[in-house]
C-alpha cells in the first residue's frame, strides 16, 4: 500500500508501525467499512486526606449498551497497604492487578519489608507500557508507606500522574468538578468520605455507563478498610398496582 498522507513530523515518527491504521483507512474509503471504539463506562476517584488516602468507584459493569452486573468490584487489592481502582475492560483490570499483586507478595516474602507504592506503580506502568496501550486498564493506585499517603493515576499507555485527588473513567468530568470545588488538603476522614461519595454519585448521575452503588477503600498508616455499597441511591423505585389484561399469562 502506498503512503498517501504526509506530515511535517514524518521523519520523527517514521520508525513506528502504522500499517493497521492505513489498512483501516483504506478499507473505510473503498469498502465502506467503519471501525468504532468499544464504549466502556466507569467512574473511579481518589483523594488524599489528613490521615491517609481514600479511593472509590461505582459498581456497574456494562457491555456496550447492556448493563451486565450491578455489583461489580472495581477496587482491587494489591498489598496490605496498597489498593487500586480499575476502569476499562474488566478482564484486563482484574488480571493486571492480580498479576502485580502476586509479584508484590513475592517481593515482600523475599525482602521481609512492606511493599512500596512506587514499586507497585512502576510495575503497573511498565507492564502497560510494554503492551502499547492494547490492554484497556486505567488505574488509580492509592496507599500508605514510609513516605506517607500517595495517590497515582496510570493510563493504559503507561503514563502516570501523582496528584492529591484524581478521577478517571467516562464519568470523570462530573466527578472532577465536585473534587475541584470542595477539596482541601486538611480534610478529616468524615469530610473526605462525604466528598468522595458525592464525586462518585455525580459521575453516576451524569454518565449512562456508570451506576449501581458506591464502593470505598480507606487506607491509613496501619489499616486498610473496604466499604461495599456505601450508597445505593441509583435504583429505580416502583410503586403502585399493575393491572393486566384478562388474557395475559401469569408468571410464577
Amino acid at each position: 500500500m502506498v503512503l498517501n498522507f504526509f506530515d511535517d513530523d514524518y521523519f520523527f515518527w517514521k520508525s513506528f508501525d502504522f500499517k493497521n491504521y492505513w489498512r483501516n483507512e483504506y478499507l473505510s474509503l473503498n469498502n465502506r467499512i467503519f471501525y468504532s471504539i468499544k464504549k466502556t463506562g466507569t467512574t473511579i476517584a481518589g483523594l488524599i486526606f489528613k490521615d491517609g488516602v481514600i479511593i472509590a468507584s461505582d459498581t456497574r459493569a456494562t457491555n456496550d449498551e447492556i448493563s451486565c452486573d450491578l455489583r461489580c468490584e472495581k477496587i482491587h487489592y494489591l498489598a496490605p497497604n496498597i489498593c487500586c481502582c480499575g476502569a476499562g475492560t474488566s478482564a484486563d483490570t482484574e488480571n493486571v492487578t492480580s498479576l502485580i499483586s502476586n509479584h508484590l507478595e513475592l517481593q515482600r516474602l523475599s525482602s521481609g519489608r512492606e511493599s512500596r507504592i512506587q514499586t507497585a506503580v512502576w510495575a503497573l506502568q511498565n507492564f502497560l507500557f510494554r503492551h502499547g496501550g492494547l490492554i484497556s486498564a486505567a488505574l488509580i493506585v492509592g496507599g500508605y508507606d514510609f513516605l506517607g499517603a500517595q495517590l497515582y493515576s496510570i493510563h493504559p499507555h503507561g503514563s502516570t500522574e501523582n496528584l492529591p485527588f484524581i478521577a478517571m473513567g467516562s464519568g470523570s468530568l462530573a466527578a472532577t468538578a465536585i473534587l475541584e470545588r470542595f477539596f482541601s488538603s486538611n480534610l478529616d476522614v468524615n469530610s473526605a468520605l462525604t466528598l468522595i461519595k458525592e464525586s462518585i454519585l455525580a459521575g453516576i448521575y451524569s454518565d449512562i455507563g456508570s451506576g449501581g452503588n458506591v464502593d470505598l477503600c480507606i487506607i491509613k498508616e496501619r489499616t486498610l478498610e473496604f466499604k461495599r455499597s456505601l450508597e445505593n441511591e441509583n435504583t429505580t423505585k416502583v410503586s403502585g398496582i399493575f393491572l393486566h389484561n384478562s388474557n395475559s399469562i401469569e408468571i410464577k
